[in-house]
């Protein structure tokens, strides 16, 4: 009589665990590709090249050595693209791919390809200048307090330019550094970073864990051409932000619009520990549809890192979203087919994502900042509390 119930019940549970058998499987298949490929790459280094690449996994000054600066004014630790053989670079970048997912390999390398067009247009602007000055247009001096940000180590901004002119040699594809921190392994805790101009990525991989906070993607130029195509590396990141003010009522905008304007970074290079309040609209005061969109700008960030960490990741936020916070600064409209010219943030428990176009110096929508972080897990550090 209740052989029907007791079998549903029986195959519901089998179910249960062979859905959770598949994604044991999966996290481990991508932890164990990881791990192999950093091994991969480790044995192409020799002994000087892999002293060079290694640190301890507690090492707090190689952690914090990431900046949005060029990396002729903010050196970083491990060994750039530049200085390996082709085999080298190939076996460097298959770990970087192991580690993303294919969305977030194409952001980076569109980031890496922006710098190497950046490169270029220096080295034509290099010719049309005066013998020792700074490039045209640039700011002459220290960066003004709330404009361009602090020294190279701070929140971020515009590099200080010195006497001796700004150097092609500051930009371009192959001056991206990788190091390691801590031993590969499919256990223990250990990191990889991967970063130069306008990209630090810090992932933590702690088993079928992949901790991707912080990590800062930049793009300069954030609009360009490339093989006839119109490449916007942080596009999705201008839409889909835009899109969900768009889709607010008036008195929603009037709660989510700050009444100040940001001009950079709050939460970027340097500022590891701090923490601010939130502010603009909760989301429990946004409709189904609202919050969906929500969670779909926050993808774009979640969803740089390898697929099996970022659906646990995204998993975690949803379950924060009456706890999460939506923030915008500056103007409210958007040339189309363009980058967003506004600040807007979005915060909760275990998340904060900035996005800050550079307001000074040129077009804003070509230059743009944005930072990722966990503030109870940056670096992995909420492993220890578990």
């Amino acid at each position: 009589m209740n052989s029907f119930p007791m079998r549903t019940i029986r195959i519901c549970a089998w179910a249960v665990v062979l859905w959770m058998s598949v994604t044991v499987a999966a996290q481990q298949t991508a932890t164990t590709k990881i791990v192999s490929a950093a091994n991969a790459f480790l044995a192409t280094l020799d002994a000087k090249q892999r002293k060079s690449v290694m640190y301890a996994y507690d090492d707090e000054t190689q952690r914090a050595k990431w900046s949005n600066f060029p990396t002729g004014f903010v050196p970083r630790g491990g060994i750039s693209l530049r200085d390996m053989t082709p085999a080298q670079r190939k076996a460097a970048m298959t770990l970087v791919a192991a580690t993303l997912s294919h969305r977030g390999l194409e952001k980076v390398e569109q980031i890496m390809e922006g710098d190497e067009v950046n490169k270029i247009q220096e080295a034509k602007n290099q010719g049309n200048r005066p013998q020792g000055g700074p490039p045209q247009g640039a700011q002459q001096g220290p960066p003004q307090d709330g404009q361009q940000g602090p020294p190279p180590g701070g929140r971020g901004g515009r590099p200080p330019f010195g006497g001796g002119g700004l150097s092609a040699d500051l930009f371009g594809k192959d001056l991206y550094y990788i190091s390691i921190l801590g031993t590969p392994s499919a256990k223990t805790p250990w990191m990889l970073q991967f970063g130069g101009h306008h990209l630090a990525l810090n992932i933590t991989i702690a088993g079928d864990q992949g901790i991707l906070t912080p990590t800062l993607t930049g793009a300069q130029p954030a609009l360009y051409t490339l093989d006839g195509k119109t490449v916007r590396p942080l596009g999705q990141e201008s839409d889909k932000g835009f899109a969900l003010l768009q889709a607010l009522d008036d008195t929603q905008k009037k709660q989510a619009v700050l009444s100040y304007k940001l001009a950079d970074l709050v939460l970027g290079p340097g500022q590891d520990g701090k923490t601010i309040v939130p502010e603009g609209l909760k989301a429990t005061a946004m409709n189904e549809k609202q919050k969906a969109m929500l969670l779909d700008v926050i993808s774009e960030w979640a969803g740089i890192v390898h697929e099996s960490a970022a659906s646990a990741r995204m998993a975690q936020l949803k379950a924060d979203l009456n706890e999460t916070w939506f923030s915008w600064s500056g103007p409210t409209t958007v040339t189309p087919g363009n980058n967003i010219t506004a600040y807007y943030r979005i915060q909760g428990p275990h998340l904060v994502i900035e996005y800050a176009p550079q307001t000074l110096g040129g077009d804003a929508s070509l230059h743009v900042h944005t930072m990722y972080r966990d503030p109870t897990n940056d670096y992995g550090r909420g492993l220890a509390k578990q």
